[in-house]
Formats: C-alpha cells, structure tokens, sequence
C-alpha cells in the first residue's frame, strides 16, 4: 500500500524526487510499482512521453508489460501496443500518455533517448543496466513534476546503485521501501518456504533476505590478514606498478623487496567519476613521481594499453618504463600461488587494494573462468607486477649444441 500510494498529496512522501524497491526475489514489488507508476503518470499528466527500462525490451514485457496489462483494462484503461516501434500508449478520461521501452543493458541505446524529454522513467532491473544508460535516461526527466521508479533485486554491495543511489536516497530526495518475501500476499507459506529451502549462505542472505552481498566466487579466496603487514620491513629494491585509466579509475603500487618477499608499500587510486574531472597524462606522472618519492625505482610496468602515458614516462627519461604481461589467466593463478606462498603482502595503508581483493570475483554469466571487470583496478596493477617481477631474469648468455644429422 506505502508503494501505490507513495506520490498522493498526504502520504508523507510526496514531495520525494523518486521511490527505490529493492529485496528479495518474488517479493511483489515490480507488479505493484508497475501499477502505481501507470496510475501516478495518468492521474498527473496528459499528452506526456515516458520511458520503462530493463535489462532488454524482452524483459520489460515479460515482467512489466503482460502482467499488468489485463489490471490496466480492467481498471479502465484503453492500452496499445506498438510491438515493432517498442512503446505503448494508455489513454483513460480522456487523457492519453505514451510509455517507451529501452533496453538498459545496450550503451549504444543511449542515443535514443538523449535527446527526448520525459515526464518520468521506470527502471525495472536497474542493477542490471548500464550506469551510463540509467544516467542518461535520468537526466531525460525534465517536465515539472516528473519522477524517478527504481526496483531491483540486490547485487554485492559495491555495486554502482547501492553505492550511489541507495546509499545516497536522503541526498537525493528518494522513498526506499526494503520488500522481504512476506510482503507478497499471493505466495503461500508452503511456496515461501520451498523458496527459502533453494538457497543457502551468501545467496540466502540475497535472494530471501534482500541484502546486498557478496555471493561465493571470489578470484582471490585465499588472500587474508596474513597477506596484510601493519609495518613494512626496509627493502632493498623498488618497483612500480600502473594500471592506466582516464574515465575508469587509474592505480598505481609502489612494491619494495625484502628477504625475497615483495611489499606493496604504498599506493596511488584517483576515480575521475567520483572525483568529477579526468587527469591529463602530465599530472598522474606528477602523482607517480610523488608516489616514488627519492626512492631509486629498478622500473616501472604499465598495462600495454596505456600507449601514451608509457611515452609520457619514456619522455622524461627518469624511469625505465616496461608493457605489462596482460595474459589474464596467467597473472591471476600467479597472483594466487604468490599469496598462498607469502611472498606478497600488502600494507594495511593500502586501502583500496585491500577493498577490491575482497570484491574482485569470477563472472556469473559466462561459461568460462573470466573476471567480473568492476573492482579489479588495484588488482590489475598487481597481476602486471607480479608477471613482470617472475619473468626469467634476462640478458647472460645461453648457449645449446645440437648434433646434425
């Protein structure tokens, strides 16, 4: 009821920008946003466009559109769909709307919407969207009065949304209702508990309980306290370590050997999108050398993409500059093997390496081993180190003699 009535003049939250529904799966909350989002765009505008946003327009219809569109004709609403054209429009009283689907998950799609002008957006699944897309469609909402409805069931809880949505609802001027299995009056107590029964550990605490952590799969399981030193002994060589980014955020460590165990000492982590401007190539050489302070640095190894922030270092000509080995695989079973061996440790001063070896996990929807591409900056500048620092010394000479025949 606090979902269908939220934007009525005496609800108490009235004035708010925007609702987010998050929980547990079968919890009832896309079909009752459904209809609240169809009754508030009716009841407060006429001749309006609107957007409704899933992971693909397929998705939209199968858990938006076909279930409420029987309850719309029911309660008095005149519904047509335009299949090929992907929207549909509503029209009761006299009042007519136009409501258009969009896959959230293409960034190409975008450029569709960016340039319409909406009276309000349903996310449906928005932890599944493209951030860049969800942005777009966001900012898409100029009409005086317009709103924001988001639902979704939870992900790990650095995702993008929890972090800069749910977490920031007050600042935003945003209703967040938490929905529990419960809340659902059309699933029976014997269905709950067959639902509660599928899943255990991490994925009950998701699934059933609603909250936003880590499922099991992280790439560095065996990586703990004992890889964390709260003092780092005097070394005797140092390294550095780089994984570029402009728009995602750049990493560098600062490594230090002692005893034949290699130290991340200190680090360096700037994210343009939460700082809000991109760094030129100059300043994060300025960064790197601050980081590398008056230590004599053995070299330098940055991720093979990062072309002209390698020519940047080379133009300076203070520090031997090496492309990093980015066979993937590769680095992280070295990773693995290195921390399992003790002979990687990071400082606790290291922040956000120690943030994303917790986050950094194997993807859910592929059929191979690959790594999820989000919390994985720190990790990277760490798989180029130890690639390059186990590489077979080079230079000497070898020589073979092979007998002819």
């Amino acid at each position: 009821m606090q979902l269908l009535s939220w934007w009525c003049p005496g609800s108490g939250h009235e004035k708010c920008d925007g609702i987010i529904c998050d929980g547990a799966v079968r919890s009832g909350k896309t079909l009752c946003m459904a209809i609240s989002f169809f009754i508030w765009s009716m009841a407060n505008f006429d001749g309006e466009s609107f957007a409704i946003c899933g992971k693909t327009i397929a998705s939209v219809r199968r858990n938006v559109i076909v279930p409420i569109n029987g309850l719309l004709e029911e309660m008095g609403f005149t519904v047509r769909e335009k299949v090929y054209q992907n929207y549909l429009e509503l029209e009761c009283s006299g009042r007519k709307n136009r409501y258009y689907l969009f896959s959230g998950c293409d960034t190409q799609k975008a450029s569709l919407i960016q340039g319409m002008t909406l009276g309000g957006v349903l996310f449906d699944e928005v932890a599944l969207q493209e951030r860049s897309f969800v942005e777009q469609a966001v900012a898409r909402c100029s009409v005086e009065g317009s709103r924001f409805w988001f639902n979704c069931n939870p992900e790990y809880p650095s995702h993008w949304f929890y972090t800069d949505w749910i977490e920031k609802k007050e600042e935003k001027n945003l209703y967040y209702l938490h929905f529990l299995m419960k809340d659902n009056p059309s699933i029976s107590e014997k269905m709950r508990s067959r639902y509660e029964n599928l899943y255990t550990g991490s994925f009950y605490r998701r699934f059933i309980k609603g909250e936003w952590v880590n499922t099991e799969g992280l790439i560095y399981p065996m990586f703990s306290s004992k890889n964390v030193v709260k003092t780092v002994p005097d070394c005797e060589r140092f390294f550095l370590s780089c994984d570029y980014g402009t728009v995602n955020p750049c990493s560098m460590g600062l490594w230090g050997e002692h005893g034949g165990v290699w130290y991340r000492i200190e680090e360096f982590y700037y994210d343009s999108r939460k700082e809000g401007r991109c760094k030129t190539d100059e300043e994060y050489y300025r960064c790197m050398e601050r980081l590398c302070g008056d230590r004599k640095i053995e070299f330098v190894v940055v991720d093979p993409s990062a072309a002209s922030f390698i020519e940047c270092i080379r133009r300076h000509g203070r520090y031997r500059v090496e492309s990093a080995d980015n066979r993937v695989m590769e680095g992280i079973h070295l990773v693995g093997r290195l921390l399992q061996e003790e002979k990687l440790m990071i400082s606790e001063r290291c922040s956000d390496s120690l943030r994303e070896f917790g986050l950094y996990r194997w993807s859910e929807n592929t059929q191979k081993d690959q790594p999820v591409k989000e919390n994985d900056h720190a990790m990277d500048d760490i798989r180029y180190f130890a690639m390059e620092m186990c590489k077979k010394p080079r230079g000497g000479f070898f020589a073979m003699a092979q007998t002819r025949r």
